[in-house]
């Protein structure tokens, strides 16, 4: 017996320490107690269900602590979305308003044939040299769908290779449907902050383009706050590369343009949205 506080009552009252145990956890089943320490023998199977259930029941902790890994929380404590705008196109490099509803369009037609043979491409088997990385493995993800050289040199540049086969270890691995069908919500949201986390310190290539355009293709709307964010400031930083480009006859031009398209009107964040040339 113990002292044990009863809310609502103002006086204190003798409890058994069982039953301020059971009222915190009611039983999902009705187990008369028990006493296992005269006459049990934990080698001999339980005779009749009754007997199973006290056994188990005799056998659950009072309290059960969750074990959670820090490191799974750390990334995932806040989402900061930022108000703030593109940054105008620069004098004829700004598409017109036709190109940019024919780009949608065509968008919203990829993800639906995205979504409709999804399984049919999950259950393609990969090449044998398709390795994907977990979800949480940034670095291997930015080796997976940029490359081994482009991540090691951060630079831009054709690729040199002396075997006449493509090695997509060290160029990447293109945004195949039987690997993007295999990326779950979560994955696809990790993968584009990692690639995102990435353009923000470096050039556009087209390998970042191809992913970035496969990865908006699999978000799912209504968008995630997360997703939210990470989308805006991709547009964002679209912009300012587009600042630095010398000549609107770049070809990064027309795929930083698509990229601020499809987040502006695609995925109705319209104040980030390029007024028509």
């Amino acid at each position: 017996m113990r002292w044990v506080g009863l809310a609502g009552l103002k006086a204190m009252a003798w409890v058994p320490a069982e039953s301020a145990v059971e009222e915190l956890m009611p039983r999902l089943l009705p187990v008369e107690p028990c006493d296992l320490t005269e006459g049990f023998d934990p080698s001999v199977p339980p005779r009749t269900p009754q007997e199973y259930l006290r056994i188990e029941a005799a056998r659950c902790p009072d309290v059960v602590v969750a074990q959670i890994d820090p490191k799974k929380l750390k990334r995932k404590q806040s989402v900061n979305v930022s108000l703030s705008g593109c940054q105008p196109a620069p004098e004829g490099y700004s598409p017109t308003l036709q190109w940019q509803q024919q780009q949608v369009a065509q968008f919203s037609t990829v993800r639906q044939s995205v979504n409709r043979h999804r399984s049919h491409w999950k259950s393609q088997q990969l090449d044998s040299n398709v390795t994907m990385p977990k979800s949480e493995d940034e670095e291997g993800w930015k080796k997976f769908c940029l490359g081994e050289r482009l991540c090691a040199e951060g630079a831009v540049g054709p690729a040199t290779s002396e075997s006449p086969g493509i090695d997509y270890v060290q160029i990447g691995f293109p945004p195949l449907l039987s690997i993007v069908s295999r990326m779950n919500q979560a994955t696809v949201t990790s993968v584009l902050e990692y690639l995102s986390n990435w353009f923000g310190e470096r050039d556009f290539t087209p390998e970042l383009g191809r992913w970035l355009y496969a990865l908006l293709a699999c978000l799912e709307k209504p968008l995630l706050p997360e997703a939210h964010s990470l989308i805006r400031q991709l547009a964002r930083r679209c912009s300012e590369v587009r600042l630095l480009v010398d000549s609107k006859d770049d070809e990064r031009v027309p795929a930083l343009n698509l990229l601020i398209c499809l987040v502006s009107r695609y995925f109705d964040q319209r104040d980030l949205a390029d007024e028509p040339s």
